[in-house]
């Protein structure tokens, strides 16, 4: 693609409205993907499912599918969750959107609120579960990753020693932190 498509791409961006309707190519085209995701992800329950519309014309996407796609696409990428999970966490999502809109009532009884909230908890620890599954398995690869170059940096040393002659062998200088 060239850069007066990534141009065009942006100026889209900026341009869309809430009231905008896009067609499938430019929404893949504004959040990096291929519209084979997007009907894909419609068909597995990620994103709504197209409404019914005459033969031969093109779905339209508002600015909110469109938002919505963008956060699917945002954990996807950030978690590297499974399509399966990402479903879970954002159904989770969804049902505390709407506990929220209740919430946000000025007519709920304590005890409905009460219930409400322990509603959201349920459905904010389902999306932990996944999170923390995820930094488990970040922090299993990060540790064996660091043993690994542990290993790596004791064995140049070693080889450094034994053709030098001397020993022990001068430290290797660690690159700053990130």
């Amino acid at each position: 693609m060239g850069s007066g498509a990534v141009a065009g791409d942006a100026a889209l961006a900026r341009d869309v409205t809430p009231t905008d309707s896009l067609r499938i190519g430019d929404v893949a085209r504004l959040v990096g993907t291929t519209p084979r995701t997007i009907r894909y992800y419609e068909e597995i329950g990620l994103l709504a499912e197209a409404p019914a519309r005459p033969s031969g014309r093109h779905r339209l996407y508002t600015s909110t599918e469109v938002e919505r796609l963008r956060e699917v696409m945002r954990l996807k990428d950030l978690l590297g969750v499974s399509l399966e999970e990402l479903r879970t966490l954002l159904s989770a999502e969804e049902a505390r959107a709407e506990v929220r809109a209740q919430l946000r009532r000025e007519d709920v009884h304590p005890g409905r609120r009460r219930e409400l909230l322990s509603e959201a908890l349920g459905h904010i620890d389902r999306q932990l579960e996944l999170v923390r599954k995820r930094t488990a398995e970040l922090t299993k690869l990060e540790l064996e990753l660091s043993e690994t170059r542990k290993r790596a940096r004791r064995k140049i040393r070693e080889i450094d020693a034994q053709s030098n002659g001397a020993f022990p062998p001068q430290a290797i200088e660690e690159p700053a932190a990130r």
